[in-house]
């Protein structure tokens, strides 16, 4: 049985932890609001993006003329997938749950035989993939820990992404995040990025506003130049909603482990004072029987 002292200890480290947690917490909590309504905030753009693309690109999808980032390379035998995660833990399943998506779609690939490759961004993804996928690990990128999202960061990304493809490094690039949906929700999405793969578009009096468009320059040049735009913006998209879903998941957890503390130290006060109280009873008897013997 652990003695008095060793109780104390223990109880004082929990309460300790107790307190990082709790500030853990509360820090999640403030940084939680903002980046929830960064994310918000870009999911229109990214859906516009989108229609737009689908609007352009309806004439163009078999036209010879077309660029390659929406018609493709012709072939989807290589694949770069494009892991975003975290670049720290103490955040629940958040980094595990887009990697265990990526493995699959990974495995599911290999099995058909195709070809795998993975571009990391964030830390924590690229630990997690070391072990299984170390040798198909083509790049890691990180940022700063405490680094809000910005555009230049997906632009460079982005750039990379569309270098490997100019290259012929790759035919089919797909981006795995978090999509955030509230605080305990957090979503594990595939999004395909190249080939841009864009919705049906809507045309006349069904679209959106009622309006027609006229194109001018040509449809192509417009294309050539919102295309590599369009990598860069839905990288963005998807590093927003992981930084959201990042501070849902730790907030989460970080409740999790301060309620745990509590509970650990309830558990272990009791035992405390047990124990306590059951040397005082034994010292008392041991004084009676003495003073009896007497």
């Amino acid at each position: 049985m652990a003695s008095l002292k060793d109780l104390r200890n223990r109880i004082a480290s929990v309460k300790a932890t107790q307190k990082i947690t709790k500030a853990m917490q509360m820090v999640a909590a403030a940084k939680l609001r903002r980046a929830q309504l960064a994310a918000e905030a870009a999911r229109p753009y990214a859906e516009r993006m989108e229609r737009v693309l689908a609007n352009l690109g309806a004439n163009l999808k078999n036209s010879p003329d077309a660029p390659l980032l929406l018609t493709g390379t012709g072939s989807d035998k290589r694949h770069l997938l494009v892991v975003a995660t975290a670049e720290r833990g103490l955040c629940g399943g958040f980094n595990g749950s887009i990697v265990r998506l990526a493995r699959l779609h990974a495995d599911k690939l290999i099995a058909e035989g195709k070809e795998v490759q993975f571009l990391c961004v964030g830390k924590k993804g690229a630990e997690l993939l070391r072990r299984n996928y170390g040798g198909l690990i083509r790049e890691k990128i990180e940022f700063p820990a405490n680094q809000t999202p910005s555009f230049a960061s997906a632009d460079g990304v982005a750039t990379k992404v569309l270098e490997l493809y100019k290259a012929g490094e790759f035919d089919v690039a797909t981006l795995f995040f978090s999509r955030f949906r509230s605080v305990i929700s957090q979503t594990p999405t595939a999004q395909q990025i190249v080939p841009a793969e864009v919705p049906e578009p809507v045309e006349g009096a069904d679209a959106p506003d009622g309006a027609l468009y006229e194109y001018e320059p040509s449809e192509e040049e417009i294309l050539d130049e919102l295309l590599p735009k369009n990598v860069a913006i839905q990288i963005f998209k998807g590093l927003l909603e992981n930084a959201a879903s990042e501070q849902g998941a730790r907030m989460s957890a970080m409740d999790n482990a301060t309620r745990n503390a509590g509970e650990m130290i309830k558990k272990l006060t009791l035992t405390y004072n047990r124990t306590r109280q059951a040397q005082i009873t034994k010292e008392l008897i041991e004084i009676i029987s003495g003073a009896e013997a007497l």
